[in-house]
C-alpha cells in the first residue's frame, strides 16, 4: 500500500510539522536555525509560497504555510533534503534526520488558521524554554507583536481578522488561557473583532 497523496491547490495553506528522528535533535546551535532559515528563503525563491508564522524547536518544527503555484510535497522535499544534507554532513552523520514523512495539516477555516497560529507560537511555553513567548528567539512572536519587520514572514492576513492595535490584540489572543480561548469543538470563543 503507497502512501496518500497530499491534498494540494493553488493557495492551499497547512500547518506542516517535522521532527528529528527518534526523536533526536535537528537544531543545534544558533548556526542551524540561521541555516534552515536561509535554505525556506533560498527554496522560495525558487517556488513562492507565503509563510504565516513559524517556531523552530531544538528536536522538531511547526510552519503554518501557503502554497501559490507549486504543490507543497515539491517545496517541503526540497527544504527538507537540503537541511539534511546539510546537517548530516556538519556532524559527520548518514541516514535520516526527520522522523519520517513531515505532516501537513490543511487549513481550511478562519478558526483552524487562528488556532494553528496560536499553537506554533505558544510552543515555547510548553517545555518552559522561556517565560514569554516574545524571549524565544526561533519563533515568528515577537515580530507579531513588536510589529518588526520578519523577512522570513508575511503577517497581514493573520493581522486581517484583528482589531488596531493589531500586535496588541494578537498578543492578547495567543497568550489566553486555552481554556478560556477554544471551546468543545475546537471553535475560537475569543472573537477577534
Amino acid at each position: 500500500m503507497g502512501r496518500r497523496h497530499r491534498v494540494w491547490y493553488p493557495g492551499a495553506t497547512y500547518h506542516i510539522t517535522a521532527r528529528g528522528n527518534r526523536r533526536a535533535v535537528i537544531f543545534d546551535e544558533a548556526e542551524d536555525y540561521n541555516k534552515y532559515l536561509m535554505i525556506l528563503e533560498d527554496v522560495r525563491s525558487t517556488q513562492p509560497f507565503v509563510l504565516h508564522s513559524y517556531c523552530l524547536m531544538t528536536n522538531h518544527l511547526h510552519l503554518q504555510m501557503e502554497t501559490l503555484k507549486d504543490p507543497i510535497q515539491s517545496i517541503m522535499k526540497d527544504i527538507q533534503s537540503r537541511y539534511a544534507i546539510y546537517f548530516n554532513q556538519k556532524f559527520d552523520l548518514d541516514g535520516h534526520l526527520f522522523q519520517g514523512r513531515y505532516g501537513a495539516q490543511i487549513i481550511e477555516n478562519t478558526d483552524y488558521f487562528l488556532t494553528v497560529s496560536r499553537y506554533i507560537h505558544r510552543n515555547p511555553l510548553e517545555p518552559g524554554l522561556v517565560e514569554d513567548m516574545a524571549d524565544y528567539p526561533w519563533s515568528s512572536f515577537s515580530s507579531y507583536i513588536h510589529g518588526q519587520n520578519n523577512p522570513h514572514i508575511d503577517p497581514s492576513k493573520t493581522y486581517s481578522y484583528f482589531l488596531e492595535p493589531v500586535h496588541e490584540q494578537y498578543r492578547n489572543f495567543v497568550e489566553t488561557p486555552t481554556e478560556k480561548l477554544i471551546g468543545e469543538k475546537g471553535e475560537i470563543l475569543w472573537v477577534p473583532h
